[in-house]
């Protein structure tokens, strides 16, 4: 972590009311993971159903129930392991902690958790079910390269996410996705009694078929799903955060180093998480941009450059202070 940080920084102004924190938006979240939910659990049903029948439904109800309560309350903590995140003491990172408490005061929420992850790819992501429930994950390599007004700007986009109530949405799609994924693998490798299931009694070789099917298909729709509810969050939380940090052309240079990072060391651990974070941390070509998480770099800065030209020079805080 560069020594940098261990300084701490400076108390800026209150920003201005933050756009998009309202209850609509808040209620809109609210309906999006309920259709996620809903999404997801039929698929699953479905699936066991397809591949069991009677039996494979039962089951697939009782993994469910658990999956929607594990989700809700535990996802923050999933997602956090399986990235090998780890709490960020105050001690180490004084400068960092600060700046986190002061934006969390500007978005009038608590302040969330400061996690860790140990890699060099530049990289953050937030979690957590609601406000009072929440954590910032930033990577080592991000706090390598991204200068005092750049990581303001990152972390402004996160707490953006979670003033907005977008991480409960992102860590139960990460969650369900990444299990329905995991048991697509394991029926796929481990399943073939499965796939020719009542051939005699059913279609033989095109009911095996079609289970087969149903086993390619259910991942591709679980990324459908996360798509439906990924791509919107984040100009949603680009514009609140340039607000919160009053300094969008800082956000939007953070962006373009964080893409290249990503370029130069992409990050596949956990690729059902990759839509948590402000910038894919996955590798591809246009095939994986079509199902990309992440709306394009280039239309995301250039938007925040645009808000950026509206605001006033004299505004709430363009990052002088820095200097």
């Amino acid at each position: 972590m560069s020594a940098g940080w261990s300084q701490g920084t400076s108390t800026s102004r209150e920003g201005p009311g933050l756009r998009g924190s309202g209850w609509g938006h808040r209620l809109g979240n609210a309906l999006k993971t309920t259709v996620l939910l809903a999404g997801l659990t039929a698929l699953m049903l479905f699936v066991g159903q397809r591949l069991g029948g009677t039996q494979g439904l039962i089951i697939a109800g009782f993994f469910v129930i658990i999956m929607n309560f594990g989700s809700y309350w535990f996802s923050d903590r999933i997602a956090l392991a399986m990235h090998g995140a780890k709490e960020l003491p105050r001690q180490q990172a004084p400068g960092l902690h600060e700046m986190v408490e002061r934006l969390a005061a500007r978005a009038n929420m608590p302040k969330p958790r400061v996690y860790l992850l140990p890699t060099h790819t530049p990289n953050a992501f937030a979690t957590g079910r609601n406000p009072s429930h929440a954590a910032v994950a930033v990577t080592s390599g991000l706090m390598e390269i991204l200068d005092r007004r750049e990581l303001e700007g990152v972390l402004a986009h996160e707490l953006a996410h979670v003033k907005n109530r977008d991480t409960l949405i992102g860590t139960v799609a990460a969650t369900l996705a990444g299990v329905i994924s995991y048991a697509a693998q394991m029926l796929f490798w481990f399943g073939g009694s499965l796939l020719s299931r009542n051939d005699d009694d059913e279609g033989g070789l095109g009911h095996a078929l079609g289970n087969l099917g149903v086993l390619l298909v259910a991942p591709i729709a679980a990324t459908l799903l996360q798509l439906a509810v990924s791509r919107s969050r984040e100009y949603g939380a680009d514009a609140t955060g340039a607000e919160l940090c009053g300094d969008p052309n800082a956000l939007a240079s953070a962006l373009l180093k964080l893409e290249r990072g990503v370029q130069l060391m992409p990050y596949d651990r956990a690729p059902a998480t990759s839509h948590l974070f402000i910038v894919n941390p996955l590798s591809g070509g246009v095939v994986a941009a079509l199902f990309s998480t992440h709306p394009p770099i280039p239309e995301r800065v250039r938007r925040l450059h645009e808000m950026g030209s509206r605001m006033s020079p004299r505004g709430w805080n363009t990052g002088a202070s820095w200097a």
